[in-house]
C-alpha cells in the first residue's frame, strides 16, 4: 500500500448520555454535545427535566425575538445579524460596548405532518456560519403548538445560555398569536415587515403594536416602502405613549444593508431595560409564565391518568344517566 494512501480520521469516542456530562462538554466548546442536550428538551420527559433544572442555574442569554410573515426575509436578516452580532455589542447612550463571544439561533419552524420535524430548513439561509465554531443554529418544530412557540423553546435558551452563548436569536414564523408568545419569551422584540406588508388596521389585528420594541422595513430597495415606513409611524403616534418608543429600521438583507443599523437599535432598547429595570421585571414576567407552563403541562398528565380511570368512567355514565353535570363530575373527579 503506498504511503501516499489517506488515513481515515479516527473515531469520535461516544456521548455520555448523562446530561450534566454533556453539559461539560458543551461548555468547552462540543456542538455535537449541545446539539444532545436539545434534542433531549424536545423530546420531553425526564431527560428533559434533567436538562432543564442545569440550564436554569446558569446565567440568562440576551435573547432576540425576531418574528414577521412568512417571505419577509427573516432568515436572510438573521443571517446578517449573526455577522451584527458577532462583531459585540455596539457602544449606544447609556451603555458601553462589549464583545459577544458566542451567539446561537434557535429557528422555530411549522412541524412536518410526516417526521414530525422542522419544515423550512432555516439554517440553508445561514450556510456562511455552518463552520463557525462561535455560532450555534437549530431548527426546531412548534410540535404541533397551534400559533405558537415550541414548548421547548424557554428551555432552550437558557440551555444555550448555559453552554456560554451571550446572545440567542429566535427566529420564527408570524402568525398572530406567535408574536405574542415571542414577546414572552424574548428580551428585545423585532417585527419585521416589508414593503406592501398591509394598512395599519391589519397590524393592529395581529397586535404587532403590543409586541414590537423596534419594527424592521426589510426589503426596503422595493417601491413601497416610504409607504410601509408613513404607516408604523402613524400606527405607533395613535399608540398608547410609553416610556420606550419602537424604533424603525430600513433593511435590504440580500445586500447586507441596514443590519448594522438594526443591531445599533436592538443595544439602545437594551441599554433602555438595563437602565430603566425593565429588563428585571420582563424576565421575572417570563419566568412566572414559564411556571404556569409546568403547571399547565404536569395539570394534562393527571387529567389523562383521570381519563384513563374507572371513576372517570363513572363519571361518564352518571351524566348520560342524567345523575351529573359536566361541571359537577368535573369536580368530583378534581377533588379524589
Amino acid at each position: 500500500m503506498s504511503s501516499s494512501t489517506s488515513r481515515s480520521a479516527p473515531a469520535r469516542p461516544p456521548l455520555p448520555t448523562e446530561p450534566a456530562a454533556l453539559l461539560e462538554l458543551a461548555r468547552s466548546g462540543d456542538r455535537v454535545a449541545l446539539a444532545r442536550l436539545l434534542s433531549y428538551i424536545e423530546r420531553g420527559g425526564e431527560a428533559a427535566t434533567a436538562v432543564a433544572e442545569l440550564a436554569y442555574r446558569a446565567d440568562v442569554p440576551y435573547t432576540l425575538g425576531l418574528t414577521g410573515a412568512p417571505g419577509a426575509g427573516k432568515s436572510t436578516l438573521t443571517d446578517g445579524l449573526i455577522t451584527a452580532v458577532r462583531g459585540g455589542w455596539p457602544a449606544v447612550e447609556g451603555s458601553e460596548g462589549s464583545p459577544v463571544p458566542q451567539v446561537g439561533v434557535l429557528a422555530v419552524d411549522p412541524t412536518s405532518p410526516f417526521s414530525g420535524g422542522a419544515i423550512l430548513g432555516d439554517r440553508v439561509r445561514m450556510s456562511q456560519h455552518a463552520l463557525d465554531p462561535t455560532v450555534f443554529i437549530r431548527s426546531m418544530a412548534t410540535r404541533g403548538h397551534l400559533g405558537g412557540l415550541s414548548l421547548a423553546v424557554p428551555d432552550a435558551v437558557r440551555l444555550l445560555g448555559a453552554a456560554g452563548i451571550g446572545v440567542v436569536i429566535v427566529e420564527t414564523v408570524g402568525v398572530g398569536q406567535m408574536e405574542v408568545e415571542i414577546a414572552s419569551a424574548a428580551d428585545t422584540t423585532a417585527v419585521v415587515v416589508t414593503p406592501g406588508w398591509g394598512d395599519s388596521m391589519q397590524a393592529n389585528k395581529a397586535g404587532l403594536l403590543e409586541v414590537a420594541d423596534v419594527f424592521v422595513i426589510n426589503k426596503a430597495d422595493r417601491p413601497g416602502a416610504r409607504e410601509a415606513r408613513r404607516d408604523l409611524e402613524q400606527m405607533l403616534d395613535l399608540a398608547r405613549p410609553g416610556a420606550w418608543r419602537p424604533e424603525i429600521v430600513d433593511t435590504t438583507a440580500t445586500a447586507a444593508e441596514g443590519v448594522s443599523d438594526l443591531w445599533a437599535a436592538v443595544a439602545r432598547h437594551r441599554a433602555h431595560l438595563l437602565s430603566s429595570g425593565v429588563l428585571t421585571a420582563r424576565r421575572a414576567d417570563r419566568l412566572a409564565l414559564e411556571l404556569r407552563r409546568v403547571l399547565l403541562a404536569r395539570t394534562e398528565v393527571h387529567i389523562d391518568e383521570l381519563v384513563a380511570g374507572e371513576e372517570f368512567s363513572s363519571a361518564v355514565k352518571a351524566l348520560v344517566a342524567g345523575e351529573l353535570d359536566p361541571y359537577q363530575a368535573a369536580d368530583r373527579l378534581l377533588a379524589n
